[in-house]
């Protein structure tokens, strides 16, 4: 972040507004880091992802889905409290207390019957609700897609998460990264052709994904509403597949995309996030 807040802003008027569209001055690290997430997703998740989706029924699987997102709930509400957003916090909470109780300990989704939808947020739309800059774009090794602002925001989650808390406390060795680790690779798993498919077809996947997750996160900040006219988005963006946890190459974004310099990707309805379950 010190590199970003040093990077040298262009002095030509051109280069300069290509240079605050794309907000990306640590782009050469950035890429390398994206190369090592590349490689390791190629030589490690993808065949766990694989040999984990051909294993497990699919029923089992989408129980493991829909167990991981309630227990994701707790942290949406906290957020959606800070954000000043009290029906949208009692509507996470109805769905919590539903799921895990109606929904036998949160492995099915009842509180959607109910008219429940759910919705996720986190630190990171957090910030960007109270007025705070997205910042440079980071590539995090692992985690993947990131901005300054996020990258804090992921911090704040991981230490004012209600469920985490409480596994501390209850000093259970083990079980928190135990739930990061299955969380993204239940994510990896319902993912494998889309992110083949994105490889495929994107002459430049690193900026398709820059642009893609950008997009994302601004339409999550905005609970899905249109950004005000001159805002650096495109319209129609859709959501990440399991935004709600970590995870290296998962928009939901499944059609082909034509990379260029930052082309906004085009819209699709895909079956629901790697963003956070």
């Amino acid at each position: 972040m010190l590199l970003a807040g040093c990077a040298t802003v262009p002095t030509d008027p051109a280069a300069r507004a290509e240079y605050k569209r794309l907000n990306d001055p640590l782009e050469p690290t950035n890429r390398a880091i994206f190369g090592f997430n590349e490689f390791l997703d190629k030589a490690l998740i993808r065949p766990l992802a694989e040999v984990y989706h051909f294993i497990l029924p699919n029923f089992v699987e989408q129980r493991i889905t829909v167990f991981l997102r309630n227990v994701g709930e707790p942290l949406t509400f906290v957020n959606d409290m800070l954000q000043g957003q009290p029906n949208r916090g009692g509507m996470t909470l109805g769905r919590f207390l539903s799921n895990s109780t109606l929904g036998i300990g949160g492995i099915f989704d009842v509180a959607s019957e109910f008219d429940m939808p759910r919705h996720n947020e986190d630190f990171g739309q957090t910030f960007g609700v109270w007025g705070i800059g997205e910042g440079p774009y980071l590539v995090l090794p692992i985690l993947g897609p990131s901005t300054v602002r996020d990258g804090f925001g992921t911090a704040a989650d991981t230490f004012a998460d209600p469920v985490t808390i409480g596994i501390n406390q209850a000093n259970v060795s083990g079980l928190s990264m135990g739930r990061i680790a299955v969380t993204g690779l239940d994510a990896r798993a319902r993912n494998l052709e889309m992110v083949d498919q994105l490889r495929r077809e994107s002459l430049d996947i690193y900026a398709t994904l820059r642009s893609a997750y950008r997009q994302n996160r601004r339409s999550e900040v905005l609970n899905g509403a249109a950004p005000d006219e001159g805002e650096n988005s495109a319209p129609g963006f859709e959501e990440y597949e399991d935004l709600d946890s970590p995870s290296t190459l998962t928009p939901q974004n499944s059609e082909p995309i034509a990379p260029s310099s930052e082309t906004p990707a085009p819209s699709t309805n895909a079956p629901a996030s790697l963003t956070r379950p």
